[in-house]
């Protein structure tokens, strides 16, 4: 880059001349938008798209009210590995909840979170899981739930890297959430995790407000407290699942667009990238795929967490943009730049 200076910049001292090339300079080498992406076909698959899709006269150009982008939370902007993180705060809530309920010692499933007994845990199935959800979720105020994930996020650790959860959060998908917002796209989570349980911290942690947030949801119930106020009240009754072909039911719902870009890791989120895919003009299907078993955890096709097969072919057979986290991706998380 050569710095020009009109005649009147002669007038500038030397030094002052000096900086403002270094200021031009240092704008120059930032102007990559997504740092922490390799260089490769899947960066300029989505940069190409963002600027196709916004530059007016485009045959590509999508109106901004249609710029809408949907993600999965779990393994597609956080981890999700050893256990989903909800998962884990459930059983923290089992551990914290024990002293009032003695009966819990000797009761599965909450005996097997107390002992640490996967075998015995994963025995009880999916039963037991929505037993342990059921009795940590539920029966409290919404606000009281808040409370207590905000709580948890603050003081737990994951056990692989000793961080808050929060920080387990991918830094490529954190600047494509900025980069997405920065060209007039409105950013969604639509994920199988619980609502109430994503709301409290995604503003802070990924600049996306709770009101677009599309999630799993138990039964809420409208009462007055004791103090007269008007309350809501969690209870142990599932009204919607966000997973799978839920997850289109959900964005219908609760967004009213269909996506013109998605992007998830899993099985779970197949639905929702053929959703986005069968739209008219240009259109953006994203997968994570694990690949990174030194930074991160390497699987797919056999995991009981985050598996991807089904959606893998399809991503694969149709052209859709496979991010391998090992090729693709400078770092993984913030901690690690």
């Amino acid at each position: 880059m050569i710095c020009h200076f009109k005649r009147h910049a002669l007038l500038l001292t030397p030094l002052i001349a000096s900086l403002w090339c270094w200021a031009g300079l240092a704008a120059h080498a930032q102007t990559d938008p997504l740092p922490s992406w390799n260089d490769g076909a899947v960066k300029k698959s989505i940069t190409d798209f963002v600027a196709r899709t916004t530059a007016q006269g485009s045959p590509d150009f999508v109106p901004m009210p249609e710029r809408i982008a949907t993600f999965d939370n779990d393994g597609t902007l956080w981890s999700e590995q050893p256990v989903y993180f909800q998962v884990a705060f459930a059983f923290d809530r089992v551990k914290a909840m024990a002293p009032q309920r003695p009966e819990w010692k000797t009761q599965q499933p909450f005996k097997a979170v107390l002992d640490k007994d996967m075998k015995a845990l994963a025995a009880t199935g999916e039963k037991g899981l929505l037993q342990i959800m059921a009795a940590t979720h539920t029966g409290m105020t919404v606000e009281e739930f808040h409370k207590l994930v905000l709580d948890w996020t603050a003081s737990a650790r994951h056990p692989r890297f000793n961080r808050p959860y929060t920080e387990m959060v991918y830094q490529p998908m954190l600047e494509l959430l900025t980069y997405l917002r920065a060209n007039g796209f409105k950013t969604f989570i639509v994920s199988g995790g619980g609502v109430e349980f994503m709301r409290p911290w995604v503003e802070k942690v990924y600049g996306i407000p709770p009101e677009q947030v599309v999630g799993s949801s138990g039964v809420v119930k409208y009462q007055i407290g004791k103090d007269g106020k008007p309350v809501l009240t969690k209870e142990a009754k599932v009204e919607f699942i966000d997973d799978g072909p839920g997850k289109p039911v959900g964005i219908n719902r609760f967004i009213g667009r269909r996506p013109v870009f998605a992007f998830g890791n899993s099985d779970g989120d197949q639905q929702m990238l053929q959703y986005t895919a069968a739209g008219a003009g240009a259109r953006f299907m994203g997968i994570v795929h694990h690949t990174d078993a030194e930074r991160e955890w390497a699987y797919d096709r056999k995991s009981h967490i985050g598996k991807l097969d089904k959606a893998l072919d399809e991503g694969l057979a149709k052209g859709w943009t496979i991010a391998d986290m090992k090729r693709d991706w400078k770092v993984i998380y913030p901690f690690q730049k």
